[in-house]
C-alpha cells in the first residue's frame, strides 16, 4: 500500500520499513509493563517505608515486601525482553528498507542512480537507511510509552490529590512536548549540515579508494586524504555545535522534574492532616517515577529529525527532484547486424545515458543486449570466476584467449595459480588499466550479439587506448563481424577505422 502522503517518513514508513503492527505493539505493550513496574514500585516502596515506619506485625508487611523484589524483577525481565522486541522489529524493517530500495534503483531510470557519486550512493543506502530504521526504537516506542505511562501517572495521583495531578500533568507537558521540541529545532540545522559534511566526506573517501595508484602517480593521492580527512572535521565540528543548544533541551525536564516534586511535596504537606503517612509518602515519590519515561523523548525527537532528513534523502534516491516531469526522448539508433558505432563527446555529455537507453531499448531484432559500464564490479574471488561473470559455460582456454587478446596474457603467466588466483579486494587487487583490460575480456567471453562499452580504454596509455580502440570498432579484429559492437569514449585515434560516429555535445 502506498501513502499519497506528503511526507516521505511516513510515506517511506509504510512503503519501504513495512514493519509489523503486531511487534511494534508488542515491543510497546512491553515498555509499558516494564516502566509501569517502576511505577509501581515507587508507590509500593513508599508504601512499605512509612507502614515500616509504624512497626506494624511482620506479617502486615510480608505481602509489600514480596511485591517489591517482584516488581524490581520483573522491572528488568520486562525491559529486556520490550529491547529483544523493539531491536528484532527495527533490524527486519532495516532489511525491507534496503531490499526495496534496491529494488527501487533497479526499476528507476538510470540517470536516478548516475547522477550520484558513488560516496554518495553509499551514505544513502547506508546511514540513512539506518537512520530510517531507528525511528521505529528510538523515537515511536519511547513516545508510546512515555505517552501511556504520563497518563497513567496522572490518574493515579488525581485520586489523592488533583491539584499536584494537574501541577504534574503540566509539568510532564513541559518534559514531554516542550523540550523535545527544543531538542529537534536545535538539531535540525546542524543535522543537515552533518549529512552533508557526512556524503563529501565519503565522496572523498571513495575517490581515494578507486583511484589510489592514479592519484599516487599524479601526486594528488596525499591532497585528496587530506580533504576527506578535513571534511570528517568539518562533521565534527557541525556535531559540536548542536550539542550547546541540545544541552539547554536536556536540562529543561530536569527542572520540569523538581517542580513536580515540590509541587507534590507542598500538597502532602497541606494533606498530612487528612491523609494516612503512607498515602503521602505515595503522594511524595510517585512524581520521581512518572518523569522516568520522558527522559527519553528529547532523544526521541532528536532521533525523529534525524529519521525525517534520512527520508527525504533516501525518497531523493528514487523520486528525482525532475520526477514529474517528462524524460528526456533519447533518439533512437538503428543498429545492424555487424555495426561498429562511436559515441564520443567530454564528461558530461550524455555517452553513458545514451548507451543505458539503447540497452533498454526493445526494437533490436538480432536478439539481447549487454552493457559493460565503465566502474563495473570486480569481485574478491578467482580471476576465472570474475570472467564466468560474463557467461557461466566459458572454458579455461577461451578465458586465456580473451585475457591474452586484451593484452593481458603475460599478466596471466606471471600469476601465481593462474585463472584460480584469488583478486583480494577485487578492484584494489589489479590496477585501474588492468580493470578495464579484465572488464573487456568479460565482453568479449559474453555471448550478446550487441555490446555495448562505456569508456572500455580509460586509464590506459594513449598508444594502447588507440590500438584496442582501432581493434574493437575494426569487424573480427576482437570481437566477431557478426556482432554488433557500440563504444563510448572521449575521442578516437586518427587512425580509427571507418565506422558510424556520433559526437554529443557537451550538456554544459
Amino acid at each position: 500500500m502506498s501513502l499519497p502522503n506528503t511526507d516521505p517518513l511516513l510515506r517511506l514508513t509504510v512503503d519501504l520499513l513495512r514493519p509489523r503492527l503486531g511487534r511494534v505493539l508488542l515491543a510497546t505493550l512491553l515498555g509499558v509493563l516494564s516502566l509501569g513496574s517502576a511505577l509501581a514500585l515507587a508507590a509500593v516502596a513508599a508504601w512499605l517505608i512509612t507502614r515500616a515506619w509504624q512497626m506494624p506485625p511482620v506479617l502486615d508487611l510480608s505481602v509489600a515486601a514480596v511485591a517489591v523484589r517482584a516488581l524490581g524483577i520483573s522491572r528488568g525481565v520486562l525491559g529486556y525482553c520490550q529491547r529483544l522486541a523493539a531491536h528484532d522489529t527495527a533490524l527486519r524493517a532495516a532489511g525491507n528498507a534496503r531490499t526495496g530500495l534496491y529494488r527501487a534503483l533497479a526499476e528507476a531510470p538510470h540517470e536516478v542512480a548516475m547522477r550520484l557519486p558513488a560516496g554518495e550512493l553509499v551514505s544513502r543506502i547506508g546511514a540513512s537507511v539506518d537512520d530510517l530504521a531507528d525511528v521505529i526504537v528510538r523515537a515511536v516506542l519511547p513516545i508510546a510509552v512515555a505517552a501511556v505511562l504520563s497518563v497513567a501517572g496522572v490518574a493515579v495521583l488525581a485520586v489523592i490529590s488533583p491539584a499536584a495531578a494537574a501541577l504534574l500533568g503540566c509539568c510532564l507537558i513541559v518534559a514531554g512536548v516542550v523540550a523535545p521540541a527544543l531538542a529537534a529545532r536545535a538539531v535540525t540545522a546542524a543535522e543537515n549540515a552533518a549529512v552533508t559534511h557526512h556524503g563529501e566526506r565519503d565522496v572523498a573517501m571513495m575517490l581515494a579508494l578507486d583511484h589510489a595508484p592514479e592519484l599516487r602517480v599524479s601526486g594528488r593521492l596525499d591532497g585528496v586524504v587530506t580533504d576527506a580527512q578535513r571534511r570528517q572535521q568539518d562533521w565534527g565540528d557541525a556535531a559540536d555545535h548542536a550539542a550547546a543548544p541540545a544541552a539547554l533541551a536536556a536540562a529543561v525536564p530536569g527542572v520540569a522534574m523538581g517542580a513536580a516534586v515540590l509541587g507534590a511535596a507542598v500538597s502532602g504537606i497541606a494533606l498530612a492532616g487528612s491523609v494516612a503517612p503512607t498515602t503521602v509518602a505515595i503522594l511524595m515519590l510517585l512524581p520521581l517515577s512518572a518523569f522516568e519515561a520522558t527522559t527519553a523523548l528529547p532523544s526521541a525527537a532528536v532521533q525523529l529529525t534525524r529519521s525525517r532528513i534520512a527520508a527525504r534523502r533516501v525518497h531523493e534516491l528514487t523520486r528525482p527532484a525532475d520526477a514529474g516531469r517528462p524524460r528526456p526522448v533519447v533518439p533512437p539508433i538503428p543498429l545492424n547486424r555487424g555495426d561498429r558505432v562511436a559515441v564520443t563527446g567530454p564528461s558530461g555529455s550524455g555517452k553513458t545515458t545514451l548507451l543505458m537507453a539503447m540497452a533498454d531499448s526493445a526494437d533490436d531484432v538480432t536478439g539481447g543486449r549487454a552493457f559493460f559500464a565503465e566502474d563495473a564490479h570486480l569481485f574478491s574471488t578467482t580471476v576465472r570466476d570474475n570472467l564466468l561473470v560474463a557467461r557461466g559455460d566459458a572454458t579455461d582456454d577461451e578465458m586465456r584467449s580473451a585475457l591474452g587478446r586484451v593484452g593481458l596474457r603475460r599478466w596471466l603467466d606471471d600469476l601465481p595459480d593462474g585463472l584460480s588466483t584469488v583478486l583480494v579486494g577485487g578492484a584494489a587487487a589489479v590496477s585501474a588499466g588492468q580493470r578495464r583490460r579484465l572488464l573487456l575480456a568479460r565482453a568479449l567471453l559474453s555471448a550478446f550479439p550487441v555490446v555495448l562499452l562505456d569508456e572500455p580504454t580509460e586509464h590506459l596509455d594513449a598508444g594502447d587506448a588507440g590500438r584496442l580502440l582501432t581493434e574493437l570498432l575494426t569487424p573480427g579484429a576482437l570481437f566477431p563481424a557478426e556482432r554488433t559492437v557500440v563504444v563510448a569514449t572521449h575521442h578516437l585515434p586518427d587512425d580509427a577505422p571507418a565506422c558510424l560516429r556520433l559526437n554529443l555535445a557537451a550538456s554544459g
